[in-house]
């Protein structure tokens, strides 16, 4: 339909069927066209339900096809709905959590595993998707690290990007059947919470606002998202809902998004309990106003907005504006040609969990997995070698990650089944571990010996008997998948007590311990790192991830994977990342022998593992930066290069990182920013240089009038395997 065409449908529509399109209901009130409990609760009538514009977490084509045709033929204008879900890291191919992807540093991929997810969600019939999450994440607590990708602007960037390339097509041509809509979220600053406690105020100065955590939301919008969905934190004291200098001054005006603004989940009701609205009225008005196009999940929009119109409160212009984004959206998915979009179950035989998903998904879990520590090259394991596997997560099919909710976990590989598809392999399994079941420890940190109807001692001694005997352990312990996500902030981000007594004993019988973590977010794993000679992050995997792993493990794979975001040395020093402002009272050293700098008394500043940190199963050398020349100037690119040599027996991966250091400013800047990363892959011995163009615009900020500038003077250029390199060069900037 032409947009002239579209405008003309506007004309005839009604009050209340424009403002229906601006109302979307959960699943559960619409499956069967009848009003539901839940529905009557909201105070919503038949009416309501007949003229709602959306819905979400309806999935399945056969059910969406039977209530879109209903509701086509109910409407008064036989306008289409829209169906929305959440597809986070997969719908039935599950690929690792978004935290493991990012540590791939590898925006193809991540590409790719957008474009499934897709394809196997339209299929479905599903048409728009709640992702990408582009909230920067740095504080560990919080629960939803596991669905961003780290600490970085700059890589969070990237991943939202190709994200977003992933579900709309590098065309952004929604009417392709295979395509989702993307709807980048949470605007704004969702990752920032006090304290790392889910829907926690957010207090940041504009400057950081503007330079940390709204880079990745403008990447997005630059790859084409066409919805973007307020955050449930206030922002400057204000909820985002209402927000109308964020909506429409910074994300309309200054970013150009034009499409469609969406609440998050009941968002506007919740502004009574920020005190910011008194009755559902007053939220209604706040949120139009502010640009909220479309309400989620709350009676607010469709039981309120009318009254407001029709006493003049609200113009019908803002109505009209909302609903014709609305209108716009659908006709973009080509939903008024084409309304089913050709979901239907031979689409979803051909596509759910093919072949070809399955092999992307263990791919990409293969390079999602970091090696954190490999002492004596203890990985990977030979055929030959005698080995002891143990622990909770050996035969656990919850890998999918908090928000997999539409996959089934009968459909995950776990570890166990993984290894044995290799052959041949010398593996003792210990049967009691698997009692130690990690979901069972979810309301609260029991020992073994606290659990239910298990004979912990007797699984701990066929643990340790195990162990005593065999030539190396792997030992697979983790987080529950139900600690990471949505509403799953924790003040102590360590293992349950339990399977650490299960490392101490496992370790005292034998050194040659390799633990594979599975986590959401980053832990406090220092009895991990004190006791383990070996240490894989596996992350949540998905589907493939126990093929994955035991590729991994037995070398026919090597790990490549680098941290997106930084392990802290314990709970306390969190949020810790790499790009710290710097302080008047620096501090590098022991922390033990100094005091009057900015340090603990306990604890050394540095995380446990930085960010970009990863091992290989070989070794590599980087040479000296080596500048094109001492001096930059706008309009001009200077060149960095390095040599990057293989200097180990296997052939690996190894991702070249490059940052910048401005060493004065007319504000604090960070003590170094990610500006660029390059992955090169190398046999034994071998070498090639990699090369980075700098130019004017990487080393621009927020100066002291908030104007976004560079700065003549001197900067420092790093280029190394993690954001600790102290390899580097000066040059300046002249203008």
């Amino acid at each position: 339909m032409k947009t002239e065409a579209l405008r003309e449908l506007l004309s005839h529509m009604s009050l209340e069927e424009k403002i229906g399109q601006l109302v979307q209901l959960p699943a559960g009130m619409l499956s069967d066209g009848q009003l539901t409990g839940p529905a009557l609760e909201m105070g919503l009538t038949e009416e309501d339900l007949r003229l709602a514009g959306s819905t979400l977490s309806i999935i399945g084509a056969e059910k969406i096809h039977a209530i879109q045709e209903r509701y086509i033929e109910n409407h008064p204008h036989h306008i289409p709905m829209l169906f929305m879900a959440d597809i986070i890291n997969g719908y039935r191919t599950v690929f690792p959590i978004p935290l493991a992807q990012g540590c791939a540093f590898d925006p193809h991929l991540v590409e790719d595993c957008a474009a499934i997810a897709a394809e196997e969600a339209a299929a479905a019939g599903v048409h728009v998707t709640f992702s990408p999450m582009a909230d920067l994440s740095r504080d560990a607590r919080w629960g939803r690290v596991m669905e961003g990708t780290g600490e970085d602007p700059y890589l969070n960037g990237q991943m939202a990007a190709a994200m977003v390339r992933g579900y709309q097509g590098r065309d952004n041509d929604l009417k392709k059947p295979e395509r989702l809509a993307a709807c980048v979220k949470h605007f704004a600053a969702y990752g920032a919470p006090l304290a790392g406690r889910d829907y926690n105020t957010v207090e940041l100065s504009e400057r950081s606002l503007r330079e940390d955590y709204l880079p990745a939301y403008q990447q997005a919008v630059k790859a084409g998202c066409v919805l973007a969905m307020t955050s449930f934190n206030t922002l400057g004291r204000v909820p985002s809902a209402v927000n109308r200098w964020l909506l429409r001054d910074v994300l309309r005006r200054e970013m150009g998004f034009d499409g469609v603004i969406i609440s998050d989940w009941a968002a506007l009701h919740e502004l009574l309990a920020h005190g910011i609205a008194a009755d559902h009225r007053e939220a209604a008005r706040l949120a139009l106003n502010a640009g909220v196009e479309i309400d989620m999940s709350t009676p607010v929009y469709c039981k309120h907005l009318k009254g407001l119109v029709e006493d003049g409160t609200l113009p019908v212009s803002l109505i009209d504006e909302a609903a014709f984004r609305v209108l716009t959206l659908k006709n973009r998915l080509g939903l008024f040609e084409n309304s089913y979009r050709n979901a239907g179950p031979e689409a979803e035989r051909k596509t759910l969990l093919s072949a070809a998903h399955r092999q992307k998904a263990r791919e990409c879990a293969e390079k999602t997995f970091v090696l954190l520590k490999n002492d004596n090259d203890l990985l990977p394991l030979s055929a030959g070698e005698q080995v002891a596997c143990i622990g909770p997560y050996v035969e656990e099919i919850k890998l999918n990650g908090a928000w997999s909710i539409f996959s089934e976990d009968t459909d995950t590989v776990p570890l166990r089944q993984g290894l044995e598809t290799l052959g041949g392999l010398n593996i003792r399994y210990a049967q009691g571990s698997p009692m130690l079941d990690p979901g069972s420890l979810l309301m609260g940190f029991q020992t073994m010996v606290d659990l239910p109807n298990i004979d912990a001692e007797a699984a701990l001694r066929e643990a340790v008997a195990l162990a005593k005997t065999a030539d190396k352990v792997v030992l697979a312990l983790g987080e529950p998948r139900e600690y990471t996500g949505e509403a799953s902030s924790r003040a102590e981000i360590t293992l349950p007590e339990c399977q650490l007594a299960l490392l101490r004993e496992v370790a005292r019988v034998n050194r040659n311990v390799i633990v594979v973590l599975f986590c959401g977010r980053p832990l406090d794993i220092r009895p991990l790192k004190a006791l383990a000679s070996a240490i894989l992050v596996a992350w949540m995997p998905g589907t493939e991830g126990g093929p994955a792993l035991a590729r991994v493990l037995y070398g026919q794979s090597a790990p490549s994977g680098k941290l997106d975001m930084s392990f802290p040395y314990c709970t306390g020093q969190t949020p810790v990342y790499y790009g710290q402002l710097r302080t008047g009272r620096p501090f590098r050293g022991d922390y033990r022998t100094q005091r009057f700098f900015s340090k603990y008394l306990d604890i050394p500043n540095e995380p446990l593992y930085p960010f970009g940190y990863g091992l290989s199963y070989t070794s590599f050398a980087i040479s000296p930066v080596r500048l094109s020349q001492s001096t930059l100037r706008p309009g001009e690119a200077l060149q960095a290069s390095v040599t990057v040599t293989n200097t180990g027996k296997r052939p690996g991966v190894e991702t070249v990182q490059l940052y910048i250091r401005d060493d004065a400013a007319s504000v604090a800047r960070p003590d170094r920013e990610l500006r660029g990363f390059q992955k090169v892959t190398l046999e034994p011995g071998q070498s090639r240089e990699v090369s980075f163009d700098i130019t004017e615009d990487m080393l621009r900020f927020y100066d002291l009038r908030m104007a976004y500038v560079s700065e003549a003077g001197a900067f420092q250029v790093f280029i190394g395997s993690d954001s600790t390199t102290e390899n580097g060069a000066a040059f300046e900037l002249v203008k």
